[in-house]
């Protein structure tokens, strides 16, 4: 038994998760671990198995957003206006904590800077806001049922009418930024954003196996989820439950389904300073601590004390054992981490199916940080 077995192996054999599959690949020394069963009927969790990227899809996002400036169809310091006239002239709260009826003019224009640095003001905080709610009720917001999302037009048209928490570049909030650089992606490209999305990174890298949707003839690699129930685990969703169809808005803020060795594609992009994808300085730029000390600690829980880079946290202190200056990567609420550890070329990958908040699940993400380091 490896070590990376033997630190995760008390998880699955206890319960408290029914299965995962983990990764750390240290140059071509790549070392995986499948325990547990990947569905409700007891099949085999599988290297192969594919799972709910949630958030670890941001990274992908950032990526697919970087290529499109390198071509300049997207510019990090325009108004994003032009392609999203829906925050052309977004309202303002007055204050963080005001009511939606106690508005103010935006300032400056809303960036696409602003987007991929957590600061436009849209999005999941850390104080008392009537925004958060609203993002859920109306747009779906980190909702299971990837299909209850309205198309993209529809989207941004529900976003335009919601306030900004607070002036664009003053804050940091989280998540909803992603879903709109997925729209501002498809307009710049005039596509469809998956499309855009496979067409920029994940064919160039081989990541067959992620996208929006589970093809037929996948699903009986893909994983049941759940969330904590009364006295255990319930099931959240099942393999032909959401993801058996092409969802109206393929969200750039967690809507991939993925691999760890699709992720480790990723990864070993960004370790090689952008391969076929991007250009080194766009890989410097989304492995880059942008935000300050201010917009840190509004994030909170959020960051840990760490910094946000495009589409990631970026580890800017040692304040806990797995903390690795310039480690690069973020974590999903239905129990997947993703890490790139340039300082030793180390990519780290854990993917389970068990929504964040469950008894045990935060454990096991610390017990696969703290082994991906040593």
């Amino acid at each position: 038994m490896t070590g990376l077995e033997a630190g995760l192996r008390p998880f699955v054999d206890t319960g408290q998760v029914p299965g995962l599959v983990a990764l750390v690949a240290r140059g071509d020394d790549v070392e995986v671990v499948a325990l547990g069963t990947q569905d409700s009927s007891g099949r085999p969790m599988a290297r192969d198995s594919i799972f709910r990227a949630a958030s670890i899809t941001k990274p992908v996002t950032a990526a697919v957003v970087m290529s499109l400036v390198e071509d300049r169809l997207v510019d990090l310091d325009a108004p994003v206006g032009d392609l999203l006239p829906e925050l052309a002239e977004p309202r303002v709260l007055r204050t963080r904590e005001s009511q939606l009826d106690d508005t103010v003019a935006c300032e400056r224009p809303v960036t696409a800077r602003h987007l991929l640095s957590g600061t436009a003001g849209h999005g999941f905080c850390t104080w008392d806001s009537p925004v958060p709610a609203l993002l859920t009720e109306r747009l779906g917001q980190a909702d299971e049922d990837v299909q209850a999302v309205p198309e993209p037009d529809e989207w941004m048209r529900r976003l335009g009418e919601i306030p900004l928490m607070h002036q664009p570049g003053e804050g940091w909030t989280y998540n909803a930024a992603y879903d709109a650089l997925g729209v501002l992606a498809s307009r710049a490209a005039g596509r469809p954003y998956a499309d855009v999305v496979a067409d920029r990174v994940l064919r160039p890298l081989g990541m067959d196996d992620t996208g929006f949707h589970v093809p037929a003839d996948r699903v009986d690699r893909f994983t049941t989820l759940y969330q904590a129930g009364d006295g255990g685990l319930r099931v959240s969703d099942e393999p032909n439950g959401y993801y058996v169809r092409t969802p109206a808005f393929a969200s750039g803020s967690g809507g991939l389904v993925t691999t760890v060795d699709d992720w480790l594609a990723f990864g070993r992009m960004l370790l090689a300073g952008g391969g076929n994808v991007l250009s080194p300085e766009s890989v410097r730029q989304m492995t880059t601590d942008h935000i300050t000390e201010a917009q840190r600690e509004l994030g909170g829980w959020f960051l840990d004390g760490q910094g946000w880079g495009y589409g990631g946290g970026v580890d800017t202190a040692l304040i806990e054992p797995w903390n690795e200056i310039g480690r690069y990567g973020w974590v999903g609420g239905t129990g997947t981490s993703a890490y790139v550890h340039p300082a030793t070329g180390t990519v780290a990958v854990l993917l389970t199916q068990v929504v964040l908040g469950a008894p045990g699940i935060e454990d096991l993400l610390k017990a696969f940080w703290t082994l991906s380091t040593t």
